[in-house]
């Protein structure tokens, strides 16, 4: 372990089994926090935790099924539990994006997209932003996309869910951040994770667009996250933090 300035925290990443959220436990749990890996896939769950603990981390593995309000929920007592009775960073990296056009989206598309990108933060922080706030400490990173502030064909589902993802965050800075919980946003660019290995090579011409010519690293973008997540961003608050190689600023 190289740095513990997270050390006695406990930190809850969904969609921590692969991709960004794998990445961002794993740099949270290096930084010295409990982290709690969230996510459908035990098998996956397990690998990731188990790499954790190999380097010395501390880290569980926390089953979560975030289309439902009453598994959200749950998975906010299980959290809790395991962390010994709070949790300090919440990381709503989760999120599905279905690329593609808006007369081909289904009822049950629109509906699954936004209880995972939408409801589920919401509920989430619902559960564990008011004991946050009554400790005086927390940290709330949610994860959201360069699709949310610029507009993209083929993205009108996904983008808009992130975008109110983006108002939540605003929102809940007004609500809870007199009270000593810090809420922001990264926005990631496209990214190399299992999750886009099937783009092939549409996900290098949308990284081309952007002046980094190329698309991110997991661990470039937990980097942003474990910052915002940190003591290092005490001052930060409301911040939409792009980290998208250039992609908005254009």
């Amino acid at each position: 372990m190289t740095s513990v300035d997270l050390a006695g925290r406990v930190a809850l990443v969904t969609g921590a089994t692969s991709g960004i959220g794998a990445a961002t436990a794993a740099l949270l749990a290096e930084r010295g926090a409990h982290v709690l890996v969230a996510g459908r896939d035990a098998a996956r769950g397990a690998h990731v935790v188990a790499a954790i603990r190999t380097r010395g981390g501390k880290a569980d593995f926390v089953a979560a099924d975030l289309r439902t309000a009453d598994s959200v929920r749950q998975l906010a007592r299980e959290a809790t539990g395991l962390g010994g009775g709070h949790v300090d960073i919440l990381v709503n990296n989760a999120g599905i994006y279905p690329l593609g056009p808006t007369e081909r989206a289904s009822r049950s598309d629109v509906d699954t997209v936004y209880d995972v990108n939408v409801k589920a933060p919401f509920y989430l922080v619902a559960e564990l932003a008011p004991e946050m706030a009554e400790r005086g400490r927390g940290a709330i990173v949610n994860v959201s996309t360069q699709a949310a502030q610029k507009g993209m064909a083929g993205a009108a589902l996904y983008g808009s869910s992130k975008a109110a993802l983006d108002q939540l965050t605003r929102s809940w800075v007004a609500e809870y951040g007199p009270r000593g919980v810090r809420v922001n946003t990264v926005s990631p660019g496209p990214t190399r994770t299992q999750g886009t290995a099937a783009m092939g090579d549409d996900l290098d011409a949308l990284a081309a667009e952007a002046p980094a010519g190329r698309p991110a690293e997991p661990e470039e973008i937990a980097e942003a996250i474990a910052y915002l997540a940190g003591d290092s961003a005490s001052f930060v608050q409301g911040a939409l933090l792009a980290v998208d190689g250039g992609r908005t600023a254009i």
